[in-house]
């Protein structure tokens, strides 16, 4: 490890349960345990997996008078998102967006009644705490004291139920604060996988005993940032840094949808974000590269950064690997690419791998049928 990487409060049983660690966005993290990242992928798709990700940001905005309708509209200065249309109880995606339409952090944000919860890239956590600080009547406080859990997998709604019975009864991107054992758990039911699951925050002093509690149930299974990873790719989500960045706009990042049209022109409350004027008129217009499915034909996979072409031979590349891999429950090489969004979906391109050129066709994203709970 290098320059002194942060540790999250589950380090120690990381380590018991024989985890691999690996630096990432500033912390030490898991990349796989002892059943490797096959086999953790397929379990998470067939059971429930448990992912720490108490790396990403954690971030509450409170209202300095208690009026919550205008700290939606703060947030709404930063946010091209319904912010104030969203119902307590509720969790919604939307993206921080630069002066020049670019996207500076993509999280996701809930009203829990008389304050909004953020959850925030963990790369981008202090840049975006900085971003939020100019608010006005707004109180931003980041949280320090508590851990984040990811529970994911067609068993754990049944899993999580067991320890918490109202998890239960809520519904996909529900944002609830329930008991267990005397604490309060900020549960929401949602995820990183394209599977049912929660994401679940849990105070720092009891978030082992909680971990464990689930790990005891034999559908249960540890899994690190190498499924993570796979998991996200074959449920068509994009990473931050790699899918998207600064460079990248909304509807370039084929996240058009998460701008409602109350906030896209002719909307009751249009613009009024960063980068509003380039973001708007591209919605309106639609871009010229849009994030698309590639499926390589054989088996090899096609990685970040692998030139994809309009050709077999010859020609400029007309885009970039943005993330790819083996797709464990697809059964093949999968990949996603910002390509010309005149191109059709099964069009025939070539990405170049050890200098030659290997055909591989768009396909429409998701890889997989994602099972949210709905």
């Amino acid at each position: 490890m290098t320059d002194d990487p942060r540790r999250t409060p589950l380090h120690d049983l990381h380590l018991s349960l024989g985890a691999r660690m690996v630096p990432f966005a500033g912390w030490e993290m898991p990349v796989q345990y002892p059943k490797g990242v096959l086999a953790e992928h397929l379990h998470t798709r067939a059971q429930a997996g448990l992912f720490d990700v108490s790396h990403m940001g954690q971030v509450v905005i409170t209202p300095q008078d208690g009026d919550m309708a205008a700290a939606a509209l703060a947030l709404e200065s930063l946010i091209p998102a319904d912010v104030l249309g969203l119902a307590p109880g509720r969790q919604r995606y939307g993206l921080f967006t630069g002066d020049a339409g670019g996207i500076l952090d993509d999280l996701m944000f809930a009203n829990r009644g008389d304050h909004f919860l953020l959850v925030v890239n963990a790369a981008r956590a202090e840049h975006d705490i900085a971003h939020m600080g100019g608010l006005g009547g707004v109180t931003v406080t980041p949280v320090t004291d508590r851990g984040l859990l990811a529970l994911q997998g067609p068993q754990a709604a049944e899993v999580l139920a067991r320890l918490v019975p109202e998890a239960a009864d809520m519904r996909f991107m529900d944002s609830r604060i329930l008991p267990w054992k005397g604490v309060d758990l900020w549960v929401s039911r949602s995820g990183y996988t394209g599977e049912d699951g929660f994401e679940i925050s849990v105070p720092e002093a009891r978030l082992r005993e909680f971990s464990e509690d689930l790990l005891d149930r034999p559908e249960v299974a540890p899994i690190g940032l190498g499924a993570r990873d796979s998991l996200r790719l074959e449920a068509g989500m994009p990473l931050y840094g790699h899918d998207m960045d600064t460079g990248v706009t909304p509807a370039q990042a084929g996240l058009a949808w998460s701008i409602p049209k109350v906030r896209r022109t002719g909307g009751a409350r249009a613009g009024g974000f960063p980068g509003a004027e380039a973001v708007l008129a591209e919605l309106a217009d639609g871009p010229a590269m849009i994030r698309r499915g590639l499926r390589p034909e054989g088996r090899a996979p096609i990685r970040e950064g692998v030139a994809i072409f309009a050709e077999p031979s010859g020609g400029a590349p007309i885009g970039h690997v943005s993330s790819g891999g083996f797709g464990p429950s697809v059964g093949a090489p999968i990949a996603m690419a910002r390509l010309p969004a005149a191109l059709p979906d099964g069009a025939t391109l070539y990405a170049e791998l050890r200098g030659k050129r290997l055909p591989a066709a768009i396909t429409p994203l998701p890889f997989i049928t994602p099972s949210y709970k709905r």
